[in-house]
């Protein structure tokens, strides 16, 4: 478990704990690429747009096997759902006209293989999994 200050200046801690996880679980280049990605795109928003700037802490949990890594982001930021935050890629729609804001969220989310969120008790849990290749998902715990 990591829990750092919601600072810019963290996000190297998490990602740094993400790449062990994924080292520890024998995933390949891409599958780690995929998995730091959405986990810095989440933590990023985080810190950015859910403490906004102001005191805060993230916690990340992680398991691996292998089987893949499965990364557990907790906040106690006002309520977000990055499903509900996420803003599809808009063919035909020129970028100046697009909606700022969400690409990088959609980016994330459809980088993993599973991701889940629920707000309860006042935190924020985002759960991101990324499968090895040729594998299901880490079993739940018991």
């Amino acid at each position: 478990m990591l829990e750092v200050p919601a600072t810019v200046g963290a996000l190297g801690e998490i990602a740094a704990f993400v790449l062990r996880l994924a080292g520890a679980a024998g995933l390949d280049k891409g599958a780690t690429y995929r998995l730091r990605l959405a986990v810095d795109e989440l933590a990023t928003n985080v810190v950015m747009h859910g403490y906004r700037g102001g005191d805060g802490r993230i916690t990340v949990r992680g398991r691996s096997g292998p089987g893949g890594v499965q990364i557990v982001i907790e906040d106690s930021a006002p309520p977000f759902d990055p499903v509900e935050g996420r803003l599809p890629p808009a063919p035909g729609v020129p970028p100046e006209e697009r909606r700022i804001g969400g690409l990088g969220i959609h980016l994330a989310l459809t980088s993993v293989d599973e991701f889940g969120y629920a707000h309860r008790d006042g935190r924020n849990t985002s759960t991101l999994t990324v499968k090895a290749e040729g594998t299901d998902p880490c079993p739940p715990r018991p």
